[in-house]
């Protein structure tokens, strides 16, 4: 299969899950997905994680990445900038902090986060970091690796491509930003969707393999400017990308650690999958 040239267009972090992205023109591979992605994660007053699926508010705090530390703002409320140390030397509690069916080991971080976000968010809530140490692990559904990962929903790095949010804005009566699908990797280059075919592909040398295409949430419809939610893009993606009920886009995937991604490299596909990756339900326009 021959396809037109692809480039890394743009590489984001998540440090914080579910709160604002930060643009990087470079980063390292760890083992456990890209530098400092989704290390850290919000809990309310019960116990369990928070997203934007039910707190459209999170949209609102924007996070940008220092030398030391990380530092959350408020788009619309005046509070004080949170700065919080990359560096966890003593933390104050351990526990176990529940990610969808799986707990993973995390630090509390301190007091003076848990204020702030309490205040930021109107209800009490705790922010967690994860430690090195911890075991929680990703399995390939395509290459059968097991790998470590953060608190991200299911696999370390998330790819989209530039081509396939092109094909859905030409679809909407208002474009929207690739930042409501909340990519890793961003390419350019090739035809709309043809991530769905990649198998295994690298980057600057790096080994990638494409998992599973992602079942997208109601996240894709908060504008991350406002935290107003919409209809869309789920009701028109659910006309041409639905599978089985789960509406797809963009892919999961796996790597080989260590290595540094860049905007600019040129991503080279190495092999493609035999059989489709998912049977779409086309809907005939009403």
């Amino acid at each position: 299969m021959v396809t037109s040239s692809l480039t890394l267009s743009e590489i984001r972090i998540y440090p914080i899950k579910s709160l604002g992205g930060v643009k990087l023109q470079n980063s390292r591979l760890t083992e456990r997905g890209l530098q400092w992605d989704r290390r850290w994660m919000l809990l309310d007053e019960k116990g369990h994680f928070m997203t934007q699926r039910q707190i459209a508010g999170m949209s609102l705090l924007e996070v940008s990445l220092h030398r030391g530390h990380l530092e959350v703002r408020h788009k619309t409320k005046n509070l004080p900038p949170l700065q919080i140390s990359k560096n966890i030397d003593n933390p104050a509690e351990s526990i176990e902090a529940p990610i969808w069916e799986d707990t993973s080991s995390a630090f509390l971080v301190n007091p003076e986060a848990d204020s702030w976000f309490s205040e930021a968010l109107n209800q009490n809530c705790r922010l967690v970091f994860m430690p090195d140490e911890s075991k929680r692990t990703a399995t390939g559904k395509t290459s059968g690796r097991i790998q470590k990962v953060s608190f991200a929903d299911a696999y370390p790095i998330l790819l989209a491509g530039q081509a396939s949010l092109d094909d859905l804005n030409n679809k909407l009566e208002e474009p929207v930003p690739m930042n409501r699908f909340r990519p890793n990797l961003v390419f350019s280059g090739g035809k709309p969707f043809e991530e769905d075919s990649w198998h295994a592909f690298t980057i600057n040398n790096i080994r990638f393999w494409a998992e599973k295409p992602c079942a997208r949430c109601l996240v894709t419809t908060i504008d991350q400017q406002t935290a107003i939610k919409g209809k869309e893009p789920l009701a028109t993606l659910a006309k041409y990308r639905n599978s089985d009920g789960k509406i797809m886009f963009g892919q999961n995937l796996m790597y080989e650690p260590g290595g540094i991604v860049k905007v600019g490299d040129q991503i080279k596909v190495e092999s493609y999958k035999e059989a489709p990756v998912m049977n779409l339900n086309i809907r005939k326009e009403e």
